[in-house]
């Protein structure tokens, strides 16, 4: 985690902390919402990389990028390169406390949904339930990857939503342009939650891929929670045309095998 920053949001009672991460699976950066980011509790949620004390560093530059402050018996001064890259301000698993997984989510980004308010799918609408519920309990991480149009990019997921208005459906499309179905990984995201020490989560997901992905590379699904369409019953739906996202939503039952009971 390279950096961390307080962000106030319309669909939070308290603000949540965002974390911007570098990685080297692709040449992305990722970022993670965190709900209840707090190294100091048992169970608070915090960021092993971001919280790690390097030598030299002035308390100034070390709130810049968003760590918390070192208690007043530490000082970076004083360490050795060696100490700093293995000293850290989490407490030990003998200190932490029992309690449920917190909520999860891995959300692509999504500029046509998120941005300018597209109703070919549902990604806006479940990013802000997502927020809403990891505010109201308090604790929560949504793991936001940059992998637009199931990682196919904007280009091409313009070209197949062209592809989608001349009779092909969102899987036969991405197909047609010579990319999978979902062409998405989340390794990034496991490693993600390794760094937030999150070893088992409850996800929000009607995806079964995803719950295999992170399981395989060693993350505990306590629960799946479904993600309800507001226009299928999971709320009030903010009347807008909905018959592509109805036909999208259709086609990943029917075809890609997420789990949700067509209407």
């Amino acid at each position: 985690c390279l950096v961390r920053t307080r962000i106030p949001s319309e669909y939070c009672d308290q603000p949540l902390s965002l974390l911007l991460y570098s990685n080297s699976e692709d040449s992305e950066e990722h970022l993670a919402l965190v709900f209840g980011y707090d190294p100091a509790a048992p169970d608070g949620i915090r960021s092993a990389s971001l919280e790690r004390i390097i030598a030299g560093e002035s308390e100034r530059d070390r709130r810049t990028r968003g760590a918390s402050v070192l208690p007043t018996s530490i000082t970076s001064s004083s360490l050795t390169p060696e100490i700093a890259t293995t000293t850290s301000t989490s407490l030990s698993p003998s200190n932490q406390i029992s309690r449920d997984p917190p909520l999860a989510r891995i959300h692509s980004c999504c500029f046509t949904g998120e941005t300018i308010g597209s109703s070919r799918c549902d990604c806006r609408e479940q990013l802000i339930e997502a927020m809403k519920l990891m505010s109201n309990e308090g604790r929560g991480v949504i793991l936001y990857l940059k992998q637009e149009g199931r990682g196919i990019g904007l280009r091409d997921k313009m070209r197949a939503y062209n592809l989608i208005d001349q009779g092909f459906d969102t899987q036969t499309a991405n197909l047609e342009l010579g990319h999978p179905a979902d062409a998405r990984s989340y390794k990034i995201a496991t490693a993600i939650l390794r760094d937030l020490h999150i070893p088992s989560v409850r996800l929000l997901t009607n995806n079964p891929h995803k719950v295999e992905s992170i399981v395989h590379d060693g993350v505990v699904v306590s629960a799946r929670v479904p993600m309800v369409p507001a226009s299928w019953g999971g709320g009030s739906s903010d009347n807008l045309e909905v018959q592509d996202r109805d036909e999208y939503l259709v086609t990943k039952v029917q075809k890609m095998g997420h789990i949700l009971d067509i209407p």
